[in-house]
């Protein structure tokens, strides 16, 4: 198992996923660069996704590719159909088929719920909530087309939302982030409960506070730290590579009986910490 750097990254076995391909939206950075690296790891064949950033994209391509594994990028817009129907079509013309799905860009355009455009609100949703809709639903068609391959996994598909704690902790401020990601939980088990009989498990991560540029201004200075502390009872910022983990486990066989769940990785921030001194 080649080294990297990172605490943790060498725990994940580097066969657990061997012969599957993933694909993981939004991955030239950040949690989706993490996640899509922890695949290749487990030993799947990763789509790097992306919008923007295709150096940096193609970075993590190389990365992947350094771990023995098949990798490479496409630039699609997720909240864009014929796109996303372009990329997937792509990536079973040239990876054969599809078994992962990990769900995962997503963008914030915050403001004051008054002085919030419709341009924001709408971005947001169509982005984080409809794009995922589009990626899970051609994903989909893929999953039934080919039915279970035994000796790959057991089941016929596998799709991780990229969710978020602010499916169920309201974030004044963001509403249109919060609202997407509400109704990513909903989706979720919605498509859980559709599709499971066709042994497609669908599952969500709801990653916490997670160091990431989209967040940078939350724990970058000592203050914004101890900040932040407060409201994770773990006592330490979560890394990209938590989420990463998170996702080879429910993508594996490992994790076959779990359908229709959010994991929530977040240092026990769900768990309201402030009741722990009152309330």
């Amino acid at each position: 198992m080649s080294s990297t750097q990172g605490t943790t990254q060498g725990v994940i076995p580097a066969q657990l996923l061997r012969g599957q391909k993933a694909l993981v939206t939004g991955a030239n950075s950040g949690i989706g660069r993490a996640t899509a690296v922890a695949l290749g790891r487990a030993g799947a064949d990763v789509v790097v996704n992306y919008v923007t950033g295709g150096e940096e994209a193609e970075k993590v391509v190389e990365e992947i590719t350094g771990l023995g594994v098949r990798a490479a990028a496409y630039e699609a817009d997720v909240s864009d159909e014929q796109q996303v129907v372009a990329m997937m079509d792509r990536m079973v013309r040239e990876f054969g088929t599809i078994d992962i799905l990990v769900a995962n860009a997503g963008l914030q355009r915050d403001a004051p719920f008054t002085e919030m455009t419709l341009a924001q609100w709408q971005k947001v949703l169509d982005v984080n909530l409809t794009g995922q809709f589009l990626c899970a639903r051609e994903a989909t068609k893929e999953f039934l087309r080919r039915g279970v391959v035994p000796e790959v996994s057991r089941a016929a598909g596998k799709i991780i939302c990229m969710s978020s704690v602010h499916q169920i902790i309201p974030w004044a401020g963001h509403v249109n982030y919060a609202s997407s990601k509400g109704g990513v939980q909903m989706m979720m088990e919605t498509l859980a409960q559709e599709l499971a009989p066709k042994k497609i498990r669908v599952n969500a991560i709801a990653p916490g506070a997670i160091k990431t540029p989209i967040n940078r201004s939350a724990w970058e200075t000592p203050q914004a730290r101890e900040d932040l502390l407060r409201l994770i009872p773990y006592d330490r910022i979560g890394e990209p590579e938590d989420i990463g983990h998170a996702a080879v486990g429910l993508a594996s066989d490992l994790m076959d009986y779990v359908v229709g769940a959010t994991l929530y990785v977040d240092g026990g921030m769900t768990l309201f910490p402030g009741f722990a001194t009152g309330g």
